[in-house]
């Protein structure tokens, strides 16, 4: 079933934008035709269309229930930015696999380093992209990327995480040794082209940051992402 994210849900709801030119043009539905509305409480309402108009789809809520999609832990992923447009898939899947929060992070061997206008337009354009990816996998909540931010302002954010995990490719313990039962916010780290530079790895030990390890091969840095979020989900029976 169709899915998209709306608030302020009556009886009836009027859909506009965009969710609607891809009800009616993408997808191509008409009156009759159901869909689900997922608003900010995390409640999924299943709608009827009623009509289709200028304004808008117009549709009738026909039940209620609570949005069991989300998983069990908070995971915010700091990625280091990456070469062309490959943040975009890491965005993209980890949005699919469950991750709560992203932070783009501008480390020492990032190659992409945006200044402040375009950094603007591409947080614009990962919100797109987590948002589509989100309705895609029907979240009950849709993942806030924020902006680009460099490691050493993080001291504070990071103070709010139960567990802040370094995947660093000189080595580091077992996923499995590190995650724990009681963990409801994680926060990960993974780095660009080239690895993090010895002092971050320092600066992020010093924010109390564990080094971890994703095995003895050497994954791309839109790989790491992808398969550090996977491993925690498995660990946390989320994959289940």
């Amino acid at each position: 079933m169709d899915w998209f994210f709306a608030d302020n849900i009556g009886q009836t709801h009027l859909i506009t934008g965009e969710d609607a030119v891809h009800i009616t043009k993408s997808l191509r539905m008409s009156v009759g035709e159901v869909l689900t509305l997922c608003d900010s409480q995390k409640i999924e309402h299943l709608c009827k269309i009623e009509r289709i108009t200028a304004d808008g789809v117009q549709v009738r809520v026909v039940s209620e229930s609570k949005c069991q999609n989300e998983p069990t832990v908070d995971i915010t992923l700091f990625a280091a930015l990456t070469k062309g447009d490959k943040i975009e898939t890491v965005i993209q899947k980890c949005v699919e696999l469950g991750v709560t929060e992203i932070v783009p992070v501008l480390t020492d061997r990032c190659v992409s380093r945006p200044d402040g206008k375009s950094a603007a337009k591409k947080q614009q354009r990962y919100r797109k992209i987590a948002y589509q990816a989100a309705m895609q996998s029907r979240r009950a909540v849709i993942p806030m990327v924020q902006e680009i931010t460099e490691l050493k302002k993080l001291s504070e954010k990071l103070k709010e995480f139960d567990r802040i995990i370094l995947f660093y490719e000189g080595g580091g313990e077992p996923l499995r040794h590190l995650i724990r039962p009681t963990d409801q916010k994680i926060a990960i780290f993974t780095g660009p082209e080239g690895g993090f530079e010895e002092r971050e790895t320092a600066l992020l030990q010093s924010f109390g940051a564990e080094t971890a390890t994703l095995g003895k091969r050497i994954l791309r840095a839109e790989t790491a992402p992808l398969a550090a979020v996977a491993a925690i989900m498995f660990h946390t029976g989320n994959l289940e």
